[in-house]
C-alpha cells in the first residue's frame, strides 16, 4: 500500500496474453500503490480473469489494438481516477515492481514530472541487455534525443512514472510502439522535466518481444520526423528547399557555360535543373504554409 495517503499512486499495466505473469505483477505492484489498472488488449487467454481476481481494475479491449492504444487509455483512466502519480510497467515480468519506489522518489523530492527506468545507467544492468536489443534501443534513443531530451539513455523503457502535471499535459495519438517516443516528444514540447533512474530488466522470462525491430524503428523515425516537421517547419522544409534551389542553379550554370563555350544545348542538365528547382519551390511553399497554419493555431498570427 502507498505509504503516503495524501498522494494517490496508480500502477497501470498494458497486457496481452500474460496469464503466466499478470497476477504476480499485480500483487507486487499493489504494495506500492493505491490501485492497479490493467488494460487487457484483446487477450485470448485468462489474463482478464486473473487480473480481476488479483484485485486490479481491468479495461477489456475486444480486440488487440496496440501498445499505444493501451497506454493512451491508461492515461485517460488515471486522469479519471484523479491520480497524483501514475506508474506504467510491462506485464511480462521483465520489470520488477519492487523498483517502483525508485521511480516515485524524484517526483516527490526533486520536482520532476516524468521518471524513466533506464537499463543503461548501471554497468551491471547494461551488460544484461542482449546486444541486438542494446543496439536497437540506443539507435532509437539517439533519434529521440534529437527532438526531446538530450541526456536520455533509454527512450523505449516502458517502466515510467508520471506526476499529475504530466498526466494533464500529455495527449497521445500513436497506436503502436512509437507511443514511447511520442510521450517524450510531447513532454519536451510542454517543458516537462524528465529524468532517469537505474532499473534491472529480467531477460530470463519466457516471453520475448514480438515486435519487429525494423518496423518499430521506422515507426519511431516517422514520429520524430513528423514532430520536427511540425515543430520547426521552416528548418525542416525550408532549408532543404533552399539547398535544392542552389543545386538547381548550379546545374543551370553548367548548362549555360557549356552552351557559351561549345554551342551545345544540354537538355538533360536543363531538365534536371528545372525538376530540382520545382521540388525546392514546393518545399519552400510547404514551409511557409505549415508555419503559417501552426502560427494561426497558436495565436501568433492574427487574422
Amino acid at each position: 500500500m502507498n505509504s503516503n495517503p495524501d498522494v494517490k499512486v496508480l500502477v497501470c499495466i498494458p497486457a496481452f496474453n500474460e496469464s503466466r505473469s499478470i497476477a504476480e505483477i499485480i500483487n507486487k505492484a499493489k504494495i506500492y500503490a493505491d490501485g492497479v489498472i490493467v488494460y487487457d488488449d484483446g487477450s485470448t487467454d485468462d489474463t482478464y480473469e486473473l487480473a480481476k481476481t488479483a484485485g486490479a481494475t481491468v479495461i477489456k479491449s475486444p480486440k488487440n489494438s496496440g501498445y499505444g492504444t493501451a497506454i493512451r487509455d491508461l492515461f485517460q483512466a488515471a486522469r479519471g481516477q484523479n491520480a497524483d502519480i501514475m506508474i506504467t510497467l510491462d506485464s511480462d515480468g521483465q520489470h520488477n515492481p519492487d523498483h517502483i519506489p525508485r521511480l516515485i522518489e524524484p517526483l516527490r523530492t526533486q520536482n520532476y514530472d516524468i521518471v524513466i527506468g533506464s537499463r543503461f545507467l548501471s554497468k551491471d544492468d547494461k551488460e544484461k541487455v542482449p546486444r541486438y536489443r542494446s543496439l536497437g534501443i540506443k539507435t532509437i534513443t539517439k533519434l529521440t534525443q534529437s527532438a526531446s531530451y538530450s541526456g536520455l539513455t533509454d527512450s523505449q523503457s516502458g517502466f515510467r512514472a508520471y506526476n499529475k502535471k504530466a498526466l494533464t499535459k500529455i495527449n497521445l495519438f500513436e497506436d503502436g510502439m512509437a507511443v514511447s517516443t511520442e510521450i517524450l516528444l510531447r513532454a519536451r514540447e510542454k517543458n516537462l522535466l524528465a529524468t532517469e533512474v537505474p532499473i534491472t530488466i529480467n531477460y530470463e522470462t519466457d516471453d520475448t518481444s514480438t515486435h519487429n525491430p525494423i518496423s518499430h524503428g521506422i515507426g519511431v523515425l516517422y514520429s520524430v520526423l513528423q514532430y520536427i516537421s511540425l515543430r520547426h517547419p521552416l528548418a525542416f522544409y525550408g532549408l532543404p528547399g533552399i539547398a535544392l534551389l542552389g543545386v538547381a542553379a548550379l546545374f543551370l550554370k553548367n548548362a549555360l557555360h557549356l552552351f557559351s563555350t561549345t554551342g551545345y544545348v544540354s537538355t538533360n542538365m536543363i531538365l534536371i535543373s528545372i525538376g530540382i528547382a520545382v521540388v525546392g519551390v514546393v518545399l519552400l511553399a510547404t514551409a511557409a504554409i505549415v508555419y503559417t497554419l501552426i502560427a494561426l493555431l497558436k495565436g501568433k498570427i492574427k487574422y
